[in-house]
């Protein structure tokens, strides 16, 4: 998105004009086509025909925030399976099924942002980024599904005092939005009541300095209030980064130091994260640790600073071992050529997952979630356990995929 401070200034102003019609309930029958001048309405793909069981998107402009969504989801004339998500591919609701004649209401709690931090500073956005719906002007809902039937969304500002869990980190925590990239941190909103927000400021590519450097740690302390969660999750691209005062012990240690720091100064809970493995086994079968000195440095700087860790590089380790070392592809994005829409040649990523990969690895964070910060788990959904040594069946696994592919795998490695 290109933008220059007179559009942002603009783009402010309408934006407030704008949220002030919120709350408001928008019934999908009769729905415009999102526009300027509405402000929302049916947005990236056609809209949906009668009886069709493609998938569709529906956009509000709204300012910088958390907001209470809630669908209504079913139909008078037919059964439906509906599945939504927002902004770039966060899962809410996985597979509801209603029958004909039957509506249920789902409610959960979205963050929109923007790049903008204030009139002079803005997020140093790629240019890869710069088309994602994770940044623009609007909050935008996917229904999905084996056959998705929504009646209504309403949208309305959620209570100031609802927490944030804030996610810093790579390609492996990012909301990836091209299928069939994946990651954990667009899957975690699942799990969640819709008593708190996850807001995921994560990138492919970035390391621990490169996201402070970028201004992303900036826009995570001019929205954070006491009591927010920090998640953060480093180590994949900063052990690339050679020469004087680089190291797991060096400017890997400093830069997590200063999200701690920061933080904690905003009344905030830092949670570090070691890092997810990449998929690489030794002759016996077992996971190869590729990072080096880094996950020691997370749990070290944890340690000293006394600040909650959650142990995902040995969760990971136990889950592509269960998986095995032929079964684990199924958790990356490993598939032959013509597999997707555009696809002239085999993926074969041993770094990103794939959606059911990504689903095992959130499912792996709330475990390790629960012992860090046990005072989060009165936002689960259901409290139930999840063992990495027993991952979910791949083929029990159901994911309606997105319209929109992307073979160019994501930045970083």
């Amino acid at each position: 998105m290109k933008t220059t401070l007179l559009s942002l200034l603009l783009l402010a102003t309408a934006v407030s004009i704008e949220a002030q019609n919120l709350p408001q309930t928008f019934q999908l029958a009769d729905a415009p086509r999102y526009s300027e001048k509405t402000g929302y309405g049916f947005d990236r793909v056609d809209t949906p025909k009668k009886n069709s069981n493609d998938p569709f998107y529906f956009s509000v402009r709204v300012p910088d925030g958390n907001y209470r969504v809630t669908v209504r989801l079913g139909s008078k004339k037919q059964a439906g399976n509906t599945t939504v998500r927002a902004e770039s591919r966060r899962l809410f609701v996985e597979n509801l099924p209603t029958k004909k004649g039957e509506f249920v209401e789902e409610t959960f709690i979205v963050n929109k942002r923007s790049p903008r931090i204030s009139a002079k500073e803005s997020v140093k956005v790629k240019d890869r980024e710069k088309s994602k719906l994770d940044w623009d002007d609007r909050l935008t809902i996917e229904i999905n599904g084996d056959a998705p039937v929504c009646e209504s969304i309403h949208v309305e500002a959620a209570d100031p005092a609802t927490p944030t869990i804030f996610l810093c980190g790579n390609s492996t925590v990012v909301d990836q939005e091209n299928e069939p990239w994946a990651s954990w941190g667009q899957m975690l909103p699942r799990f969640l009541t819709d008593k708190i927000s996850v807001a995921n400021h994560a990138e492919s590519g970035l390391s621990a300095n490169t996201f402070i450097s970028g201004n992303r740690l900036k826009k995570i302390m001019s929205q954070i209030k006491k009591g927010d969660y920090v998640f953060v999750e480093f180590g994949h691209n900063d052990q690339k980064q050679k020469g004087p005062g680089k190291g797991a012990y060096y400017s890997f240690m400093t830069s997590l130091k200063t999200f701690i720091d920061q933080i904690q100064e905003k009344g905030g809970q830092p949670v570090l994260v070691t890092p997810t493995r990449r998929r690489k086994f030794d002759k016996e079968g077992r996971t190869v640790n590729t990072h080096g000195e880094y996950p020691d440095a997370v749990r070290w700087i944890a340690a000293k600073e006394n600040v909650p860790l959650i142990e995902l590089n040995n969760m990971t380790g136990t889950l592509y071992e269960a998986l095995g070392e032929s079964g684990s592809k199924k958790a990356f994005v490993h598939y032959p050529m013509g597999s997707f829409p555009g696809q002239k040649k085999e993926l074969a990523d041993n770094t990103h997952f794939n959606p059911y990969g990504a689903y095992q690895i959130a499912k792996c964070v709330i475990e390790g979630m629960k012992k860090a910060t046990p005072e989060l788990t009165k936002y689960l959904k259901t409290d139930t356990s999840y063992a990495p040594a027993k991952p979910d069946n791949v083929d029990s696994f159901h994911w309606c995929p997105a319209p929109f592919c992307e073979m160019e795998k994501p930045d970083g490695n």
